[in-house]
């Protein structure tokens, strides 16, 4: 069987699909909507608590260390895509709801996605490690700039970056991260001998953040308020968005004179978004009648590129160039 096909079988699509499906089936209403929100926090502290205690300091600091990659994987981050994301809300804007149209910066701001970038990584034939440090920094970086970022493209009205908000940012992503690697010396060992569980946890954490979120959207309208003109309209969006940020990706590892091998790396440590970070900030960033709107261009960018990812990863193992 192709690579690709069985890409298509990956078990975060199916956690994806699986907690849409519920969301738009059985919805979580008025209080249970509550409990399920409560349940989803205490599982988003749960999850950077063990990537806390999993990412290795050493891995963070040769990653800073090695700035000629780093500094233009930053800036590709979150300034490249950032901005792409905000043209691109403008153009969803003319056929999709606001809130889905703010989807695309929300998008845009948003770290890369750590396992992709070390699983496509290595099948390409590229650097692994130093796209696993990469990324690992990107996503650290991501919990104190994505929300400060896209409050500054989207504006005051898209979302309170108050005091409260702040707060929960630090209670929920910040302090568990900072416990898990002050606790890490002690847990990182039995947690790297558990590592196909700890995938499963982050796959039932993104899974429970989804639900609650699509379960607000759908409260509000989401089914109704989309037609399927509209829904077209945002795959081709988002399918272009996908291919530009790709491609601008290996424009620029070119122009940085990197190897090949680094090149790769640069690739599937920078365009690749992190349902991980996006799905839990989401939840805390807005109320859960529009959480499920704004994640929307994410989910959909997320199936795309597990899709897409293999057999671009295959296509750069088999192309060796002379």
């Amino acid at each position: 069987m192709p690579r690709w096909i069985a890409n298509l079988a990956d078990p975060m699509i199916a956690v994806l699909v699986i907690a849409t499906g519920l969301a738009l089936a059985l919805p979580a209403m008025g209080e249970t909507r509550e409990a399920a929100q409560i349940v989803s926090n205490v599982s988003i502290f749960l999850l950077f608590l063990v990537n806390g205690m999993r990412i290795a300091r050493g891995e963070i600091v040769n990653a800073i260390g090695n700035w000629r990659f780093f500094a233009p994987l930053v800036l590709f981050v979150f300034g490249g895509m950032a901005m792409m994301g905000a043209g691109f809300s403008f153009l969803a804007a003319l056929f999709a709801a606001p809130e889905i149209a703010l989807g695309f910066i929300f998008l845009g701001v948003l770290p890369s996605t750590i396992q992709s970038a070390t699983s496509y990584t290595t099948l390409a034939g590229g650097n692994a490690a130093l796209s696993v440090v990469g990324a690992a920094l990107i996503n650290i970086l991501g919990v104190f700039v994505s929300a400060p970022l896209f409050a500054a493209l989207a504006g005051s009205a898209a979302v309170d970056l108050g005091t409260e908000t702040i707060l929960r940012i630090g209670m929920i992503l910040l302090l568990p991260f900072v416990i898990g690697q002050v606790l890490q010396g002690f847990t990182r060992s039995w947690l790297i001998k558990q590592k196909s569980k700890v995938v499963w946890l982050d796959r039932i954490v993104i899974g429970i953040a989804v639900y609650v979120a699509m379960s607000g959207a759908v409260a509000q309208g989401l089914m109704t308020s989309m037609s399927p003109s509209a829904a077209s309209w945002l795959t081709l969006i988002t399918v272009v968005f996908l291919v530009l940020a790709y491609g601008l990706a290996w424009k620029i590892s070119g122009f940085g004179g990197y190897a090949r091998a680094d090149r790769i790396a640069f690739v599937f440590a920078g365009p690749q978004k992190s349902v991980a970070i996006g799905a839990p900030l989401a939840a805390i960033l807005f109320e859960p009648a529009v959480a499920g709107f704004v994640i929307a261009p994410l989910l959909l960018y997320h199936l795309l590129q597990l899709a897409v990812a293999a057999p671009l990863a295959t296509r750069f193992a088999e192309y060796q160039p002379d």
